[in-house]
């Protein structure tokens, strides 16, 4: 078998590696860190949660609108209709959609994912994030990888009782909520869509809608 001599330089180098392992290990910078793994990294405030997710919503560039009850909910979005000047307005959600027709509110139509003119979309969503302004979507909901993205503009139809503070609260409360039969798909989304990838300039609604709403309503 053949044997290879170490250099006296290496020996030197090794010698001093397990001269120093053997010694006293230096102290962790902070001890405190693997005996409590529950205080939050970030800091909390004394907002509501709802206040805090339209503070960040808003930085974020959404629209948000607080509403005390669904019937300004309907009132806001016709508005908006009319203000903006739209010709198309679809809505995904088919508990939103009956709340129209029950209102005779007849400029909200059933989307339509064949008809890519349309100026707008409402959909309602799983969880608004306070912390980030995030909003949490998923596959479970009806059209719920198309109708927030395939649009200009994204109207998001949301209740106090589906805020929470942070991400880790979101994905906990979709799994306690779907259990085993998980969303194949949950998405973040947060504020408009935007990119800099070319020239570094940022540019608005490019893969995705350019305004973002958000009703909140006080329920």
């Amino acid at each position: 078998m053949q044997t290879f001599k170490t250099s006296k330089a290496r020996e030197n180098i090794l010698g001093k590696i397990r001269k120093a392992l053997s010694s006293e290990p230096v102290p962790m910078p902070f001890p405190e860190a693997d005996k409590d793994t529950t205080t939050p990294v970030f800091a909390g405030n004394s907002d509501s949660p709802e206040e805090t997710f339209a503070e960040a919503f808003i930085k974020l560039g959404g629209k948000f609108v607080f509403c005390d009850n669904e019937q300004q909910v309907l009132e806001g979005i016709a508005d908006l209709y009319d203000n903006r000047g739209w010709h198309q307005l679809y809505c995904a959600e088919p508990r939103l959609m009956q709340l129209f027709q029950n209102n005779k509110i007849t400029n909200v139509h059933p989307v339509d994912i064949q008809d890519d003119k349309a100026n707008a979309c409402i959909t309602g969503c799983e969880y608004l994030v306070a912390r980030t302004g995030s909003v949490v979507l998923s596959s479970k909901q009806h059209m719920g990888r198309t109708a927030s993205v395939f649009y200009p503009v994204h109207i998001i139809v949301a209740y106090a009782s589906q805020v929470v503070p942070d991400i880790a609260d979101g994905l906990a409360m979709i799994t306690k909520k779907y259990g085993k039969d998980l969303p194949s798909m949950i998405n973040l989304n947060t504020g408009p869509s935007r990119t800099a990838d070319i020239e570094k300039t940022l540019v608005v609604g490019v893969h995705g809608p350019g305004e973002v709403f958000c009703f909140l309503v006080n329920a």
